[in-house]
């Protein structure tokens, strides 16, 4: 069985969710919050396999929340549930640490398949939002490296892992490999050993 945090400031979408998961025995819904603040608080008491996390919510957004959870180190997957698929909205919840960006429209059954997915760890995007994220990164980037990029790409010269760098850097993992995937897109590269090569070609890194 997997635990639900449900996290959503409209009442009436809290209660529909609710109700969806609760019929199901595959999920247990463990509690809701209004805002980005009760549910860090509710996981932190609560500790749920899952966080359905809204992103547009007053004081304090999904966004910010799942930062939060990330420094506070708790282990729960957040998949995004929105109506916003713009790449404000996409790119900042993914790179805080996002397992997961669905829709509100999806469908039942996908949304229950999404929940299982990414309490496994899996990431997943709804068919719009990885077309978006793969149309950025088929563009050619033509912007150097951000300070945070050029922080993991020291880190992968040194030997570090994904999971080794994002403790260094107070980050989730999620967070380094989306990082990663602009670099390689920016580097023109594939893989870590073509990064730091080039990184040391273009003179991002020295001896």
């Amino acid at each position: 069985m997997i635990s639900l945090l449900i996290v959503d400031d409209h009442p009436v979408v809290r209660d529909g969710l609710r109700g969806m998961f609760s019929a199901d025995p595959r999920f247990e819904v463990l509690g809701e919050a209004g805002d980005g603040a009760e549910a860090v608080i509710a996981a932190e008491r609560l500790r749920p396999d899952v966080i359905l996390m809204d992103l547009r919510m007053p004081r304090t957004d999904g966004v910010a929340a799942i930062k939060e959870l990330t420094r506070l180190g708790i282990l729960s997957r957040v998949l995004v549930l929105t109506t916003y698929d713009t790449d404000s909205d996409v790119l900042p919840a993914i790179e805080a640490g996002a397992t997961g960006y669905l829709l509100k429209d999806a469908r039942q059954e996908d949304l229950f398949r999404a929940v299982e997915a990414a309490a496994q760890g899996q990431a997943v995007l709804s068919p719009t939002v990885a077309t978006r994220l793969m149309g950025q990164m088929r563009q050619p980037a033509s912007d150097p490296p951000s300070q945070r990029e050029l922080e993991i790409l020291r880190l992968l010269a040194q030997g570090k892992s994904n999971r080794e760098a994002a403790k260094l850097l107070f980050i989730s993992e999620a967070t380094v490999k989306t990082h990663l995937l602009h670099l390689y897109a920016k580097l023109g590269v594939s893989d870590r050993a073509a990064a730091v090569a080039t990184g040391f070609s273009r003179g991002y890194l020295t001896l």
